[in-house]
């Protein structure tokens, strides 16, 4: 088994650094399915001396094959990761994971495992856990909030290179935030293919200590993402989407409550939020921000679903 682990990066230096030294310190065990592994990292234009650093660094990293874009996002650059990659199985782990030694080897171990009794339609996901301890960020445990009902999400997963291929690969439509892994999920599933959970492939998600100042590109995140839910919900319109993008009844009356209509937001709350961050508690700030950026979500979805409404009955008056 040849594993090309496809890594796409954006300005993320620091954290990149962790996550490349992390894969480049895998081990593996005797009777491993794994021959060789190689890191692809698609760096998407970074502007922060991504491209600088690994060059004066790449005698560390003797499995990293850099591959460059202008900047075009996430999609594009993980399907160029995946068309540029050697192996026959894909591991896409993101810029800011710093997985456990033997990571690579439990998500191999476990497909190998899978193929031996007939089970080739499947892909593995690894756990993923939390954090915002930058020098340690290895040292966290498991949170309920790490839990994932995703079906397929691309910061730590291992999939046959054939079964992407097949499904086409990552929707370029997705040029904003969110949604372009679990679209690619339901076509997956609708292929039959199945998840294996992998528990022992261990990666740590880090991420800055929540702060009120990045709440407006927090806000701007949860906007983009109610749009990209209904480019997701436009090529899959199902009641299963409908629900993971919170196009429902149910999540409009229940964010509008929770916020107030609204009037639970980043003015009114902002003094709270600084408040519970001067404790000690950054985590607890941001889950309680959870309110209105929610709303700010809900909203987001159903103003770009109104729009998209207006631009095809146009269309429609056009062409009559």
């Amino acid at each position: 088994m040849f594993l090309s682990v496809v890594i796409p990066t954006y300005n993320r230096q620091p954290i990149l650094a962790k996550c490349l030294r992390a894969l480049e310190a895998q081990v593996f065990t005797a009777d491993s399915p794994v021959e060789r592994y190689e890191l692809v990292l698609v760096d998407d234009g970074s502007t922060d001396g991504t491209v600088e650093w690994l060059d004066r660094h790449r005698a560390e990293f003797p499995h990293v094959r850099l591959v460059p874009q202008d900047h075009k996002g996430i999609a594009e650059a993980r399907n160029l990761g995946v068309t540029s990659a050697a192996g026959d199985v894909i591991v896409f782990i993101d810029s800011d994971v710093i997985v456990q030694p033997t990571c690579l080897d439990n998500h191999a171990q476990l497909l190998h495992t899978r193929a031996q009794a007939g089970q080739e339609k499947c892909f593995t996901y690894g756990q993923l856990i939390s954090t915002c301890d930058f020098d340690n960020p290895t040292a966290a445990q498991v949170k309920v909030t790490d839990f994932s009902a995703a079906f397929f999400e691309t910061n730590n997963v291992a999939i046959a290179k054939h079964w992407l291929i097949e499904a086409g690969l990552f929707d370029t439509q997705f040029t904003q935030y969110g949604w372009e892994d679990l679209e690619l999920g339901v076509r997956l599933k609708n292929m039959g293919l199945t998840v294996a959970k992998c528990p022992a492939a261990i990666g740590y998600h880090w991420h800055a200590p929540f702060s009120v100042a990045e709440i407006p590109s927090l806000i701007e995140k949860e906007i983009q993402r109610g749009r990209m839910g209904v480019v997701f919900y436009q090529k899959h319109p199902t009641w299963n989407v409908r629900m993971m993008i919170q196009m429902t009844w149910l999540h409009r009356a229940l964010w509008g409550l929770l916020s107030l209509g609204g009037r639970l937001n980043e003015k009114t709350m902002t003094p709270l939020l600084q408040w519970i961050v001067n404790q000690g508690k950054p985590q607890l700030a941001q889950e309680i921000a959870r309110i209105f950026l929610n709303w700010y979500n809900v909203q987001g979805v159903y103003a770009a679903y109104a729009e998209g409404q207006v631009a095809q009955e146009t269309s429609r008056e056009g062409q009559e």
